[in-house]
């Protein structure tokens, strides 16, 4: 190859790498990289599965992604599946609302009850034979419970989430 083709090689391959401009290539750079950990820590927070609680909807060890902004000018609906903060930072619980603020929530032989009518969950898989007494929900409070109800109620984590706590929606 000549020296001349050489040269134009290698000005295409520096042109494609670092472009045309590098002090604006640099700038976008830093906006990509500032806004990547923006929307990482703050608006699309990842979780990670752990437990059988919320199976078959949701895997453990699977990653999914709460967004932090989703309850911003509403609070949550029915059967949204939440994240709510339980210890530091790092610790959350992922759950379904079932029970929202003034609501009437009961369990009779495994069925859900709102303000004394059965409420249908297409999301429960399994068999369940729960009993639980009607408790009103708080003003500032959700209630909250797993999809996988085959687990005997004692070993589920279930019951009143504060507002304060929920951290956003979980997505996919």
């Amino acid at each position: 190859m000549s020296e001349k083709a050489l040269a134009e090689n290698h000005s295409w391959a520096r042109i494609i790498l670092i472009g045309r401009n590098p002090t604006w290539t640099a700038v976008r750079i830093v906006v990509l990289v500032t806004l990547t950990f923006i929307v990482a820590k703050f608006l699309l927070i990842p979780i990670r599965v752990e437990g059988v609680s919320m199976l078959p909807t949701y895997r453990q060890g699977k990653i999914n992604f709460i967004n932090a902004l989703a309850y911003r000018s509403q609070g949550p609906q029915r059967g949204d599946v939440i994240s709510i903060r339980m210890a530091g930072k790092r610790v959350m619980l992922m759950k379904r609302v079932v029970g929202l603020p003034g609501e009437i929530v009961a369990f009779r032989d495994g069925q859900l009850w709102i303000d004394g009518k059965p409420v249908p969950e297409p999301y429960v898989k399994y068999p369940c034979t729960w009993q639980k007494a009607p408790e009103k929900v708080g003003p500032d409070e959700y209630y909250v419970v797993g999809d996988n109800r085959s687990m005997p109620r004692a070993d589920h984590t279930e019951g009143m989430a504060e507002r304060k706590r929920i951290v956003g929606k979980v997505l996919l």
